[in-house]
Parts: C-alpha cells; structure tokens; sequence
C-alpha cells in the first residue's frame, strides 16, 4: 500500500516513514503542497495531510485533491478546534486525527479508510464478470475471477493470488496449484481473507483479534498464533503467511520473493529478522509447562 506522507517537518516525516516502512508500507514524502499535488500522479492509496504547510494551506490542499481524485485523505494535524475538524470533513477529508497521536491509532486509521474506500464487494457481485464493478482491474491486487476458469471458484467474484495459491473471497475457498479446494476451518479463512484485503501490508495482532475473533488481545492472543499456524501448515507453504516479529503477519504479495532461508524456524514457520514465529510444537510444549506449574 502506498501513502504520500505530506509533512513539511523533516524529523516527523522521517520517523513517521521508518515505523510505517516497517509495517509494510510504501511510503512517498512532499515538503510542501505543490509537491504534494505533483505526487498524486505516483496514484497513492491514501495521502496522510498536515495542514502547516510553508506554501499553501493544507485545507486547501484537500480541496484540490478531492477535485481530481477520489485518493482518501487524513488530515494530520495539532489544530484540535471543532471547527477545523469539520471544515476539514466538509472539503473531503476521510478522516482526522489530531497531534500528538499513538501511532498504533494511526495505523488503524489508515487500514479502516482504505478498507472503506474500497467498493462494495455485495454490489461487485451483482455486476457483470470481468467488469471493474465486479472486481476486475483493481489496482489493490484484487482480480474479478470469470466462471469456469478455476475448478470450485465462484462464478463471478473477487480473487487474490500468491505463491501458486488462489483465495476466492466472495466463494470462501482457498484452491492449490492444481486446482485442489484446501479445506480450511471457518476461522482460518476469515484470517486468511483479512491478511488478503491488503497482501504485503503489515496487520497487527489487535487488529486481527478484533476483525477475526471480535475479542481482546488477552483472551485470543494465543488463539491467533494456534490459527496461524494451523493455516501454514494446511496451505503447505510457510511462506504465504510471514510474520513481522513483534507486530503482526502479512500475506505475501504476489511476486514478492520468499525470506532469505535463515528466516525459517525448525518447523519451517516465517520470521522477520528478529526471531522465529510460535510453531504448533513450541505452543503445545508451553502448554505442558503451564499444565505443570
């Protein structure tokens, strides 16, 4: 996912790029308005707005984005007034989030924005296949599947490749190389389906907590690692799932290579270049000890 980070503040962009970097994004940079406006060719996912800018108000900016392109847009600002907060909406802000923030908030922002601007899936399925209604074309990596083509793939819908595998997320299947339906528990495919909303962006455990189980970190923290690595093993390629040590998991972009093979624990589970993901043996093996204490 690309963002064009608008800051004029050298340090705050700086730092505002390297944890976003990490967390899988593409990150662009404009100093000054006119920048910014001369990026949006660069057809960002969503354009993170301060509004000090030297040359030009960045409500202004908004307004002249929104003119050309239907791009989401945060504003990212230390004006907390109500008034700003409103003008701001009214000129077509997605969103608003007020300095000083926790980046965690940030980033679901950006994740619940992009994921609204993203068309309906229930009206792609009424439109006709191959048509950008239904799916086809999508710059987001998501492909309109034609009846036939794939054995067990719904008829008209949205499909996400990588590494050999097709997820069928209008038709909740998952199929194989050769056309083989994994069969996935209902759980797993809603984690896998989220992970795919957005393949190579980093999702964070709470997010996917709460997207997949509805529940709080603490009660199905551990449930989340049991699913990840239930998914690895039944989609028999560890790769597909990659963990970001300390943050979360992403799916493999398509075309993406895979980790260097230092990045592979004992049961062939991803890691980042911190350390090696929770396998099923290092789960139940913790499970005996907590049993034993």
């Amino acid at each position: 996912m690309r963002l064009l980070i608008v800051e004029d503040d050298d340090r705050v962009a700086a730092a505002l790029s390297g944890v976003l970097g990490r967390h899988g994004f593409d990150i662009v940079r404009a100093r000054t308005a006119a920048r910014a406006l001369d990026l949006m060719h660069t057809r960002p996912d969503l354009v993170l707005l301060d509004l000090g800018l030297p040359d030009r108000d960045g409500f202004e900016v908004c307004s002249r984005i929104r003119k050309v392109s239907n791009t989401p847009v945060i504003m990212v600002t230390a004006r907390s007034d109500l008034s700003a907060r409103i003008h701001g909406l009214y000129l077509g802000a997605d969103d608003y989030i007020v300095k000083p923030y926790d980046l965690r908030e940030l980033i679901a922002r950006i994740h619940a924005v992009v994921r609204r601007s993203r068309p309906d899936p229930l009206a792609a399925a009424d439109g006709e296949a191959g048509s950008p209604a239904a799916g086809g074309g999508r710059a987001d990596g998501l492909a309109g599947d034609g009846a036939g083509d794939v054995p067990g793939a719904a008829a008209v819908g949205r499909v996400v490749e990588t590494r050999g595998l097709r997820i069928h997320l209008d038709g909740r299947e998952v199929t194989a190389s050769d056309g083989r339906v994994l069969a996935l528990t209902r759980k797993e495919f809603d984690l896998l389906a989220e992970l795919a909303r957005a393949p190579g962006v980093v999702f964070r455990r709470e997010q996917l907590i709460s997207e997949v189980w509805g529940s709080s970190v603490q009660s199905a923290s551990r449930t989340l690692e049991v699913h990840v690595a239930s998914l690895r093993a039944k989609l028999g390629d560890p790769f597909v799932v990659q963990t970001v040590r300390g943050v979360g998991y992403r799916l493999s972009a398509a075309g993406a290579p895979a980790p260097p093979i230092s990045g592979l624990g004992g049961d062939g589970a991803v890691a980042d270049d911190d350390g090696v993901d929770a396998s099923v043996t290092e789960l139940a093996t913790a499970a005996k000890r907590r049993r034993r204490a």
